[in-house]
């Protein structure tokens, strides 16, 4: 069995190696958790307004990740749309799917109002959730984007 593992291995560094997007949305999708993760840790919620505020700056900061991202795949990479789209929503699902976990993961380690089996389903529901919709945009963004270059 160790062998087996042994041969996959040169497999998988050889496919991270060859595709630099597999690397990049693994990469971002972490950056998307440490924003989530940092901003959460640094709302104060005996402030009624800090909270609201640090949300606010955690969708800033994510945004400017999201625009550096698509930018990278297009212009570094030179993707088509479909695949920039693509590859933004894997790391934005990515990024949901870790702070499902990291969320989950803290509801077993303090006391949490909500039932169990929410943060189980968010597992599934926060990567769609915002998913779905960064296909959607980095497609229009890239779409507009292109007929601005071909207009100027």
């Amino acid at each position: 069995m160790g062998r087996q593992l042994n041969e996959v291995e040169p497999h998988i560094m050889d496919a991270f190696s060859r595709k630099p997007w597999v690397r990049a949305a693994i990469i971002i999708g972490i950056v998307y958790l440490i924003v989530g993760i940092v901003f959460a840790a640094l709302a104060s919620p005996s402030v009624s307004d800090h909270a609201r505020i640090m949300r606010l700056a955690a969708w800033v900061a994510s945004a400017a990740v999201y625009a550096a991202h698509i930018g990278y795949v297009r212009y570094r990479l030179g993707a088509s749309p479909l695949v920039i789209a693509l590859h933004a929503a894997m790391a934005v699902a990515l990024g949901a799917f870790m702070l499902a976990v990291a969320a989950t993961v803290h509801s077993v380690a303090v006391e949490s109002h909500a039932p169990y089996w929410r943060y189980l389903l968010a597992l599934a529901l926060w990567p769609i959730g915002a998913g779905l919709p960064a296909f959607l945009v980095a497609l229009v963004a890239v779409a507009v984007l292109g007929r601005l270059q071909r207009g100027a």
